[in-house]
């Protein structure tokens, strides 16, 4: 098991970085990462640092989920669409942060595992949904926010058109070596659009396993 200490230690790491947030940490600081990981790696879960998941997938690194997180929420947001839903840990930190998560993930088996480690956290704002997140899901559409965990080489349209006005999204763009995290808010005036900072994230996969 891992000590109050060390989990403390990364919190302090995050803060030194840039995570200002403060309902931000303390959901992370609150979350047990290590359910999220293998067993055997779970002595590096409180790391700063991205870790192997199953389907050539990664937990991301959690200066990463931090950033995200915070500016995702740099206003309150009531209803988030998370597009790769992975392991489940990004979903784990959203959802106290919302009223409802829709957390879409392309791989049924991580879809799963996912799903049944956050009913075990006793986590129930969020639904969870086996499909491409890039095409959205008009289905509980406007969103106040989306947040995606793979990377695109652009911004689906379905996403834009699925965020309500005064919504943000925040995603990686790009390709390979080259990729920036953006941030799009739509206004009544129509888009705007900044970087972030460059990130590195697992690509976007076509179809469904």
């Amino acid at each position: 098991m891992t000590s109050e200490r060390t989990r403390l230690r990364l919190i302090e790491q995050l803060r030194h970085m840039g995570i200002e947030d403060e309902s931000v940490l303390e959901v992370m600081q609150n979350l047990p990462r290590h359910i999220f990981v293998d067993e055997a790696i779970s002595s590096r879960a409180y790391e700063n640092t991205a870790l192997p998941i199953n389907h050539g997938q990664t937990i991301s690194q959690p200066y990463i989920v931090g950033l995200m997180t915070q500016t995702l929420f740099d206003k309150p947001r009531n209803k988030i669409l998370e597009i790769g839903t992975g392991c489940g840990y990004q979903t784990a930190v959203l959802a106290p942060l919302c009223e409802q998560v829709i957390s879409v993930e392309r791989i049924v088996k991580l879809h799963r595992q996912a799903r049944d480690r956050l009913y075990d956290l006793a986590v129930r704002n969020v639904i969870f949904r086996h499909g491409d997140g890039f095409e959205g899901l008009n289905e509980y559409a406007p969103y106040d926010g989306i947040l995606a965990a793979a990377v695109s080489e652009d911004i689906p349209i379905e996403l834009i058109e699925q965020l309500a006005i005064g919504g943000r999204i925040v995603m990686p763009v790009g390709s390979g070596d080259s990729q920036v995290l953006k941030v799009i808010d739509k206004t009544q005036d129509g888009l705007r659009e900044q970087n972030i900072e460059a990130v590195r994230f697992v690509p976007r996969l076509a179809g469904l396993s």
